[in-house]
């Protein structure tokens, strides 16, 4: 025996997984076909004059200030807004791209959640052609937000726990869900009630063994020291999220829901079509004898939303914990017709007249949840199918003759350019101390986004409160406000409507006067706290 062959040693190598090959195969086809839709309908959306979302707006501002936490959300999004903006500047398009991307990723995991439960191709077609058209999926990441990355963490945490229960490699599958758990925390903190109803799910069952291993520990605790930053700037900052979130209880910000709507707004915001996919994949969990395995998944929906519905949350905020569903939905349906033609020869388009029906009703819906038609066309075409309630918006502030979602879009560059005109018709030693005051983050970032040399616009709302009132002392101040002239003249010696905002197209609240005001009577710097405004 050579030295050689003595020290040699023996390395299995085991063959890769067809199934899982073809299943990453498939998920990625659907995932292209989705992120490939986004480009083109914002490419479109630019040609047909809609313009930056309020939020977005906000976030690309937040993205220039950047930090472990805010006021209203967490540090991602920023995170999000800032490469967007650093990658493609200010192109519509360009800063939806992560966004866009963060779809493209829901779709590619609900096709590999539907393989990890058991389901082969048909299955997965199935959930992954039901998953690519729902509608509020088509608007939650249509735009720049970080509602279009919560599947992603909250699924590839599901995912983890999947592949551990089905044998995988612990040590990874488990450093993967910390990341996918303290990530998603950082994205919106609506990732704690998903992890608890997680958590609440599997010590319900017998599958609540991986939880008590080294690795699970270990993952446990990378997931809390990559959020710790956001706790600790929370606590340092005296818990400025909470304080948002109870002034908007006070204020009844948001529509609040009994539970029957709530669970009618799930089957809308999903495609009615649908319910005959998740509706299943949910009764599939909770009874069949072939997800034994997986019953916690069905256990966690059902407390998240009992948490949501007992919290009154925006409905919208379930949304995130459906892919699991419809990827075990696909699997119901390939049992039920296991003895299908199609289905016995693994076809990927199983159930085309069910398939198609997603695939019509989804672009029906679609100018329901993406902008891809002209204002006065979509009143039209909502008209005549009768799509459009107003009762559809989430808080309860009037949207005229558009939905919220579509109303914040509208009026922005003609609010900068008044204040333009306003700024350049001061004198040159006027110009050199005028301060800009706006009364929300939307207004404020559109002028510090799309205007050109003008000073910087302050606001008391939310994260703008932290960031100070940039020097102003109020001698003389260009005021976008919803206030009255008297109301005004209570704290300045001098009030002049310069302009107004006045877009007929957009929030009712946003059609406001654009003020000139002088001397006032306390120092904008010093008098700060008074401005402060978290809601």
């Amino acid at each position: 025996m050579t030295d050689a062959t003595a020290n040699a040693t023996t390395t299995i190598v085991r063959p890769a997984d067809p199934t899982l090959r073809e299943a990453l195969s498939l998920a990625l086809l659907f995932a292209t076909i989705k992120l490939l839709l986004h480009i083109a309908t914002n490419l479109w959306e630019a040609r047909i004059d809609y313009g930056y979302f309020r939020d977005e707006l906000y976030y690309l501002i937040c993205g220039r200030h950047l930090a472990w936490g805010y006021v209203d959300h967490g540090p991602i999004v920023a995170l999000q807004a800032r490469l967007a903006e650093l990658i493609f500047g200010h192109s519509l398009t360009g800063i939806r791209m992560l966004s866009a991307l963060a779809g493209a990723t829901r779709v590619l995991l609900t096709g590999l959640l539907a393989w990890a439960l058991g389901g082969r191709r048909s299955a997965q077609g199935l959930a992954v052609t039901g998953i690519l058209l729902a509608p509020q999926y088509l608007g939650l990441d249509s735009y720049l937000s970080m509602n279009s990355f919560e599947s992603a963490f909250w699924m590839g945490c599901t995912l983890a726990l999947t592949l551990i229960l089905r044998g995988r490699n612990e040590k990874s599958c488990w450093i993967w869900f910390g990341i996918c758990g303290g990530v998603g925390l950082l994205n919106k903190p609506s990732m704690t009630f998903f992890l608890l109803a997680l958590l609440i799910g599997l010590l319900l069952t017998p599958q609540r063994r991986p939880l008590f291993s080294r690795w699970a520990a270990i993952g446990v605790a990378l997931l809390v020291l990559i959020a710790l930053p956001n706790l600790l700037w929370q606590v340092h900052n005296h818990w400025p999220t909470l304080e948002f979130l109870h002034n908007g209880q006070l204020e009844n910000k948001n529509i609040k829901l009994g539970a029957l709507p709530f669970l009618g707004k799930q089957i809308l915001n999903l495609q009615p079509i649908s319910i005959f996919l998740w509706i299943p994949g949910l009764v599939w969990l909770l009874r069949s004898t072939s997800a034994k395995q997986w019953r916690f998944l069905g256990y966690t929906y059902l407390l998240f939303l009992a948490m949501m519905m007992a919290l009154h949350a925006k409905d919208y905020y379930v949304v995130p914990i459906y892919p699991v569903l419809f990827a075990a939905g696909g699997i119901a349906w390939e049992q039920h017709f296991a003895n299908r033609k199609l289905v016995r020869a693994n076809s990927r388009f199983g159930f085309p007249v069910y398939q198609t029906t997603l695939i019509v009703g989804g672009l029906i819906s679609l100018p329901m949840a993406i902008p891809v038609m002209r204002p006065s066309t979509w009143l039209a075409y909502t008209k005549a199918l009768h799509l459009y309630d107003a009762t559809g918006n989430t808080e309860n502030e009037s949207s005229g003759i558009l939905p919220q979602f579509y109303a914040d879009r509208f009026g922005w560059q003609e609010e900068v350019n008044e204040v333009t005109r306003i700024y350049h018709s001061l004198s040159p030693e006027d110009q050199k101390r005028v301060g800009i005051l706006c009364s929300n983050y939307g207004e404020a970032s559109a002028i510090n986004f799309l205007g050109r040399d003008l000073p910087r616009a302050i606001s008391g709302h939310n994260s703008y409160w932290m960031w100070g009132p940039n020097g102003a002392t109020g001698e003389v101040m260009i005021i976008v406000t919803g206030a009255t002239p008297e109301e005004l003249r209570e704290n300045y010696d001098s009030v002049e409507i310069a302009g107004r905002m006045d877009n007929p197209l957009s929030m009712p609240y946003e059609r406001r006067n654009i003020y000139l005001v002088r001397g006032r009577h306390k120092n904008v710097t010093t008098d700060w706290k008074d401005f402060k405004h978290y809601i």
